[in-house]
């Protein structure tokens, strides 16, 4: 069946699909809508797609973005993060939920578990763009929280409503994020659990920065795949080992994410979804460089992002 190329009404809700989750059963796909933004084009098309609200059957709008292409064909080093951000919230999006596969640092989280982290430990190496402001406009926006704890409750507490129907929840963790696409080497990965970190993945950043700057909401659930190359099982971490983990666990992860939405489009949250808590707070970062001093082309770029912010 024929999709709009157009949506008119804002999407407040996004979905960034990672490994092994590429579409969301059970919603209607209504449009499919090329973005162009002042950093490029997305990773691909952003589909925006249809499910009823559980509570009152009015159909709220998803959109749905595949952050490494629909074919998987973009390294974590290329996703062009700025473009994907930008793109979701010029279509009104403030509440973005992010999927990953993840390689597992701790003994306890399991292969097919899920981890709703909390905090992120930076090992990229300085090669993706990492801010929107450059260019003669400086911009600085605390990081101290990657992810947005409202948000995370509320995933949370989908998680435990599924963990009696075959998803395992870990409610807190740290996620270092590592440049790829190799995987780590021994001494890293034993590194990284040394420093507390839980998981292990490609994907947190920028994307969690960039939607700090963008105002939005942003949680990333994740999907332990394997033991990374630590485990005393001695079986290191292959791509067959993620695809196969990812494949026997994708009904839980498409349940799990399904549910989370449902539970956003309940009107108790819509306060939230819109992420008011965070409006406004780039247009006093930004303010940090006078009117005299910003670049023509940074402003060009700032004011299509944030209309009336750096006029």
């Amino acid at each position: 069946m024929a999709v709009a190329s157009q949506y008119s009404d804002p999407i407040r809700i996004a979905v960034i699909g990672g490994t092994g989750l590429g579409s969301l059963a059970g919603f209607t796909h209504v449009a499919t809508i090329d973005v162009k933004t002042p950093w490029g084009s997305p990773s691909a098309p952003i589909n925006v797609l249809h499910h009823p609200s559980p509570t009152t059957g009015k159909a709220t709008p998803i959109a749905f973005l595949s952050r490494h292409g629909t074919h998987h064909q973009i390294a974590p080093h290329e996703v062009p993060n700025r473009a994907n951000i930008a793109a979701l919230r010029s279509l009104g999006v403030r509440t973005i939920i992010a999927f990953s596969a993840v390689g597992s640092l701790q003994e306890e989280i399991k292969p097919r578990d899920f981890v709703v982290p909390d905090q992120i430990i930076d090992r990229t190496k300085g090669v993706r763009p990492f801010t929107f402001f450059e260019g003669g406009m400086v911009g600085h926006v605390g990081f101290g929280d990657p992810f947005d704890e409202e948000v995370a409750k509320v995933v949370r507490k989908c998680g435990q409503s599924l963990e009696g129907d075959g998803v395992r929840l870990h409610e807190r963790g740290v996620v270092v994020c590592m440049e790829g696409p190799q995987f780590s080497t021994r001494a890293e990965s034993n590194l990284y659990r040394s420093w507390g970190g839980s998981v292990i993945n490609m994907s947190a950043l920028p994307e969690a920065k960039l939607a700090k700057e963008a105002e939005v909401a942003y949680q990333m659930i994740c999907m332990s795949t394997d033991y990374d190359c630590w485990h005393q099982d001695g079986n290191d971490v292959t791509v067959e080992m993620v695809m196969g983990n990812m494949k026997a666990n994708a009904e839980n992860a498409k349940r799990f994410v399904a549910a989370v939405l449902d539970e956003l489009s309940k009107e108790e949250y819509a306060e939230l979804v819109l992420a008011k808590h965070l409006e406004g707070q780039m247009k006093f970062a930004g303010a940090v460089t006078a009117p005299a001093g910003r670049g023509e082309e940074a402003k060009r770029k700032l004011q299509w992002l944030y209309p009336g912010y750096f006029e």
